[in-house]
């Protein structure tokens, strides 16, 4: 591991990201921003922020993005904001807003 960045607590279901991130796993960098930028998806806008972090620690460290590649990306579920809407007969329906947790290391290729 070379660079790590995190985001959590996103207001996006994992299930959505977890789509996203299975495309651009073990790709370059370059590779994984030109994807990003051209995919028409909402979890793009927060992995490009991550990935932006992640090549900046890099470039901090030394290293030059051309280098590196995403060793590990990972997203896990964060807390559900819980929500009650009106449903027949007066009764509430439960609404789950689901929060996610967005993990990316970046490694040298070899």
């Amino acid at each position: 591991m070379i660079a790590k960045a995190e985001a959590k607590f996103i207001r996006i279901s994992p299930r959505k990201v977890r789509q996203v991130i299975d495309l651009i796993r073990h790709n370059d960098v370059l590779q994984a921003t030109a994807l990003l930028n051209n995919l028409n998806k909402g979890p793009c806008k927060y992995l490009i922020k991550i990935l932006k972090q992640a090549t900046a620690n890099a470039k901090v460290k030394g290293f030059n993005p051309q280098q590196l590649y995403i060793s590990k990306l990972v997203c896990n579920g964060g807390p559900s904001w819980k929500r009650f809407k009106a449903a027949a007969f007066g009764r509430a329906a439960p609404i789950k807003k689901r929060t996610s947790h967005i993990s990316m290391e970046l490694d040298i290729k070899e």
